[in-house]
């Protein structure tokens, strides 16, 4: 696959492709462009079918850092319908990371924010370095987690979801194990080892009996029985907390580096 990618970098290595979220500057930030350029990486992934694994990384100090500053703005003067058609790409981009029928394994450090969460918990193993800082941010700017929640607590469950989701605080990489949102804890000295133990494992497995592994995985969970319905759902309720008087007063506050109205 040979493509002109400006927000990511796609390197096919033998059975092996890897990506990497290439705004380092930015804190590898998501904007429209990145959500299409990933979305067309994972079509382009599914229609090939002698790849073994995806490793999904981050350039720079951060794996994602969430929204782009400049998205969110956009995002600000958005109305119901604008609103809509972002979380539906989103969404849709979740969608296909967590459906790609070949294993996916995240590798994220420095930063996971708000959306970032949402790439990671998609994908079907994630190792994060020791240093490593998380957080579902989306409440103090007045909005929701809506379009990540069904990945995010298929991983982690309600329990987590409810103190991570509703307090937005920072956690490490150990809570984050610990959460079950992460699978293994790296150090720079063993990340290597660590990444090539799983590399070696999902390879010598038989690759049709992975595919089918993941079929039945997604098939077997009830959490996703309507996944139809959920997808509805959640992308409709970012769209409305974003357009409301909240979400406007949040995202406002985070611009204008003031306390939101409801912090008392």
């Amino acid at each position: 696959m040979e493509q002109n990618f400006k927000t990511i970098e796609f390197l096919k290595e033998g059975l092996i492709v890897n990506i990497r979220l290439n705004r380092p500057d930015k804190h590898n930030a998501i904007n429209p462009l990145m959500i299409a350029e990933l979305t067309m990486a994972f079509a382009e992934i599914a229609n090939q079918p002698e790849l073994r694994l995806v490793i999904l990384r981050g350039n720079g100090s951060s794996f994602c850092a969430g929204a782009d500053l400049n998205y969110m703005k956009e995002i600000a003067g958005f109305g119901q319908e604008e609103n809509l058609e972002d979380a539906r790409k989103l969404a849709t981009l979740f969608m296909q990371i967590s459906d790609c029928p070949i294993p996916v394994m995240a590798v994220v450090h420095g930063a996971v924010y708000g959306g970032a969460n949402g790439l990671s918990a998609a994908c079907d193993i994630v190792l994060a370095h020791e240093d490593t800082v998380f957080a579902f941010s989306e409440v103090k700017l007045g909005i929701t987690p809506a379009t990540i929640s069904p990945f995010v607590i298929a991983r982690c469950g309600q329990a987590a979801a409810r103190e991570l989701m509703l307090t937005g605080r920072k956690f490490n990489a150990s809570e984050g194990y610990r959460f079950m949102l992460v699978n293994q804890v790296y150090s720079d000295e063993s990340a290597e080892k660590i990444m090539e133990l799983y590399v070696k494992q999902l390879l010598s497995s038989a690759p049709n009996a992975l595919r089918q592994c993941k079929d039945l995985i997604k098939m077997v969970d009830t959490a996703r029985a309507d996944s139809a319905k959920i997808f509805d759902e959640t992308t409709a309720m970012i769209a409305r907390q974003r357009a409301s008087e909240e979400g406007q007063e949040g995202l406002a506050a985070f611009f204008e580096k003031r306390k939101p109205n409801w912090i008392l």
